[in-house]
């Protein structure tokens, strides 16, 4: 699964693999695609025929139904390379005016990196308007797809009486998944949204490894491998994972056996969102590919796909009903927030790990 690293070492990697990629001045584009109609870049498009993209494979947020009516309704080839998201930076960078890849999907918290790097190329969309603030850079050198929230994972035939929050776990006898803290943002992600939920935020840490210390008390606190095949054994009866992987697991489980009986809940208390955007390459060969393909992706049909991986749209489109029916109705969501100072969250995940080690897993039992 792709993106599964530490947010500040990540980004602390990228920033010193690219400081060693000579000049830190991307080409200057000679193309402006915020001057072109959508009529114009698919016909160029057409022309480029083919897009390469990076950490955007089939089998993350239902990439695949994208890719396919791209290719199917432009006769664009596809292609994709998964890997991190400081990796695409990096390549993107290294390779520059030999540029293999055309676009790219990164973290939130690295389309600024990308920007500041000059790894970007400028391209705002015709659903400019519809796209929230927060979501996008001002000339559209970034824009957010989608996002996720962290929710939980249940195993109903272990868990007698479904938890809703964080203090129904607490109460709760059964196994507790949270995955590898020091490697994994998405575990990162769940002790942050423990910590907002108790009184915390993103430079106080302190609520969250309290709760799962707590848990690591009780010995219920799991200590093995974070794996979907270890989850669907029931080897724990709850799993901290991001709603699109939740219910993505949760369904894949059902298909598997119709006997599972697995649940997905936002915990009441609080919650800590996360999303990802969409780069393109500054040195790309494709540039009319590539802002075609981000224009897919904001469109309606492009956020609905998005949504039948599981993923929340960023835009506010009308879901089908059978998609809307699988995804966590949007009440659950009222108390769950975006990252609010990125800033100090990166500071704190630089100690996160070691801190998870003294002060959750030595209480361990």
């Amino acid at each position: 699964m792709k993106k599964l690293f530490k947010t500040a070492m990540v980004i602390g990697l990228c920033m010193s693999t690219l400081a060693g990629c000579g000049s830190s001045d991307a080409k200057t584009a000679a193309i402006d695609l915020n001057s072109l109609s959508v009529e114009e870049i698919i016909e160029k498009a057409k022309e480029d025929g083919k897009i390469e993209s990076v950490g955007m494979p089939d089998t993350w947020a239902n990439w695949v139904e994208t890719w396919t009516e791209i290719e199917d309704t432009y006769g664009i080839e596809h292609q994709d390379t998964d890997m991190s998201s400081a990796e695409e930076i990096s390549l993107f960078k290294t390779e520059g005016e030999d540029a293999t890849k055309d676009i790219g999907d990164v973290g939130q918290a690295f389309g600024p990196v990308a920007e500041e790097e000059g790894v970007t190329l400028k391209y705002k969309t015709s659903n400019w308007d519809s796209i929230p603030d927060w979501a996008k850079d001002d000339d559209g050198d970034w824009i957010i797809g989608y996002y996720g929230t962290m929710t939980v994972l249940v195993n109903n035939k272990i868990v007698k009486d479904a938890p809703k929050s964080f203090d129904d776990i607490l109460k709760g006898d059964y196994m507790v998944a949270v995955g590898d803290v020091q490697a994994a943002t998405q575990a990162q992600f769940a002790v942050l949204a423990a910590a907002i939920a108790y009184g915390g935020d993103e430079s106080n840490i302190d609520p969250g490894l309290e709760y799962f210390r707590k848990l690591a008390e009780q010995g219920r606190l799991d200590l093995g491998e974070f794996t979907q095949a270890r989850i669907e054994k029931g080897e724990v009866g709850v799993a901290f994972l991001w709603d699109y992987n939740a219910l993505g697991y949760r369904d894949q489980f059902v298909k598997n056996n119709a006997d599972a009986d697995f649940s997905v809940f936002v915990p009441e208390e609080a919650s800590i969102q996360s999303g990802y955007c969409t780069i393109i390459n500054s040195y790309t060969k494709r540039p009319y590919a590539a802002a075609l393909a981000r224009e897919y992706i904001l469109s309606d049909e492009g956020q609905i796909n998005l949504a039948k991986g599981y993923a929340k749209p960023v835009r506010d489109v009308e879901l089908p009903e059978e998609v809307e029916a699988k995804l966590i109705p949007d009440e659950q969501y009222k108390n769950a927030r975006m990252v609010e100072d990125q800033e100090a969250w990166d500071e704190t995940a630089k100690t996160l790990g070691a801190r998870w080690q003294e002060e959750v897993i030595a209480y361990a039992k």
